[in-house]
């Protein structure tokens, strides 16, 4: 009789970014059950402890930091993973949501595509129970990005079955190289690979995050707030064509769920090797629905845009000296104030995804649905972006008024 495989071991890169914090959750949550696995690995870049990030108390988790993706090759990770993650040998999972931002665009390929790479082979030579890779990825599939030049406008709700992007637009996205890596790399082995495509994600992260619209959201609303008093009006920062585009929320714990969903159903029909859009609901919504929503947890009144109206950045850089004394008087963690001397942040992010991303983009979620069966969850406005800003007042980083 042959020896029982080791307990089920799952391993998240990037776990103090939007998505992977949300995947360490939601398996310390025991989702979705307690057994699905014994041991969950978080690597992060930067120290992060367990308090800070919020994550639940459980004796799964296993906490590493400073495993340097970038500069190590991959006989160097090797070893890196061989001394420093017990149980290493019961990987079945890993939940690959590592990123580094590089202004540059081939560096940035060469850079994720790298950190991928290096994971996978690392890995596989170290875990023969592998069995899936799971990659969030997101609408940048079908040319969002692009804005003006999106090739889809005109071919919505957004597809799985749609054609590649064209080119060069497909060769300047560095997931294109990561999923035709992962297809290469696991024909004919005993693991396979899925990845989801999300839109602009909603969601917390315990450090400053360089791309979370979120973020800058609830410290705009926050200090907003605090500035002005509750029952005010507060602009909707866009304009009055982002005012009512149509797109679907991706909060952070739906990825999580759905992903790992994926993961362990790979061997039904359709989800090894597959890619499925992932949102809250099936209904798109517009910022002319939500914006009044989101500013209802501050007691303030949202309304829609005006003509030279606030930008997000602008009033945080602005009112620098109102953050720190709000800080100050409410006892939050420093080092969270966004602006345009702020390195850990992109002060073109809330122009960009506020104002910039005035089309419609709404994505079609039939296949997500049809994998997710009877689990199939839904989250309204309210579900998503409260669960946010409630963890940010949690982590001391804005007020409780």
């Amino acid at each position: 009789m042959g020896s029982a495989s080791p307990p089920p071991h799952a391993l998240v890169f990037g776990a103090s970014g939007i998505n992977g914090w949300a995947f360490v959750n939601a398996l310390l949550n025991d989702y979705p059950s307690a057994d699905a696995f014994q041991h969950v690995t978080a690597f992060t870049n930067r120290p992060l402890n367990a308090k800070d990030a919020q994550w639940p108390a459980s004796s799964k988790l296993q906490l590493v930091s400073g495993l340097d993706l970038v500069g190590n090759d991959e006989a160097g990770l090797q070893d890196e993973l061989q001394k420093r993650v017990p149980h290493i040998e019961g990987v079945t999972a890993i939940y690959f949501c590592a990123y580094v931002f590089d202004s540059d665009n081939a560096r940035e390929i060469d850079i994720n595509v790298g950190m991928l790479k290096k994971v996978v082979l690392a890995v596989e030579k170290l875990c023969v129970n592998l069995k899936v890779v799971a990659l969030p990825t997101g609408v940048k599939e079908y040319g969002v990005h692009l804005l003006e030049k999106f090739p889809f406008a005109d071919n919505l709700p957004l597809k799985e079955t749609h054609p590649p992007l064209p080119e060069p637009y497909r060769s300047e996205l560095f997931y294109t190289y990561q999923l035709d890596f992962l297809r290469t790399t696991s024909a004919n082995k005993n693991w396979t690979h899925v990845d989801v495509r999300p839109d602009i994600i909603i969601g917390f992260v315990p450090n400053n995050s360089l791309h979370n619209l979120a973020q800058w959201i609830v410290l705009y609303l926050a200090l907003f707030r605090y500035i002005h008093g509750p029952g005010t009006e507060a602009i909707f920062p866009g304009t009055a064509k982002s005012w009512k585009a149509l797109s679907n929320n991706s909060s952070q714990d739906m990825i999580a769920r759905f992903c790992i969903h994926l993961s362990l159903h790979t061997e039904e029909p359709g989800i090894a090797g597959g890619s499925f859009n992932v949102s809250d609901n099936a209904v798109p919504s517009s910022w002319e629905e939500k914006w009044p929503v989101l500013c209802e947890y501050f007691g303030l009144k949202g309304v829609g845009p005006v003509e030279g109206g606030p930008e997000a950045a602008a009033f945080l850089e602005e009112h620098r000296d109102d953050w720190a004394r709000m800080e100050k008087e409410y006892g939050l963690r420093t080092g969270h104030h966004h602006g345009k001397g702020d390195d850990k942040s992109l002060p073109f992010v809330p122009f960009f995804l506020l104002s910039q991303f005035d089309f419609d983009r709404q994505v079609d979620l039939t296949r997500m649905h049809a994998a997710w069966g009877p689990a199939k969850e839904e989250r309204d406005i309210k579900t998503t972006w409260y669960t946010t800003f409630e963890r940010y007042r949690t982590a001391g980083i804005i007020p409780s008024f």
